[in-house]
């Protein structure tokens, strides 16, 4: 007997234990809506601050918060900042340069860097 509750509660710990895509399926899912969110407050954050040479802050803080929540977010990060960089470099007209530098930004919050390396001097602190 005592070896069956053994075995019973041996299995029962791998199975909560093991790996299960329909809960990863939803951890991805929630990472992405809570990650574009995070991309979201830097963008409204840009806008507000109004700062001049602080865009690159922006795009790092932006891409570092939403990378945070995990996998979902930071794919969120890359296509939400892959297609605004296309929109920028084909509809606004502000250059190949700018948008190398917005991705290089981008990429470097996604990867886990500290976007204070692009902070702006005097930038208020609020952001």
């Amino acid at each position: 007997m005592k070896f069956y509750n053994c075995m019973l509660l041996l299995s029962l710990g791998l199975c909560v234990s093991a790996q299960n895509w329909f809960t990863d399926a939803g951890s991805f899912v929630r990472d992405a809506y809570r990650g574009a969110g995070d991309m979201w407050r830097a963008y409204r954050d840009m806008r507000e601050a109004n700062y001049k040479n602080a865009d690159k802050y922006f795009h790092a803080r932006g891409n570092y918060d939403a990378a945070q929540r995990g996998p979902g977010g930071k794919w969120a990060a890359e296509v939400i900042s892959d297609a605004r960089e296309l929109w920028q470099s084909d509809v606004s007209g502000r250059g190949a340069e700018d948008t190398r530098q917005d991705q290089e930004a981008n990429a470097y919050g996604r990867s886990g860097g500290d976007p204070n390396r692009y902070r702006p001097e005097g930038l208020p602190s609020k952001y």
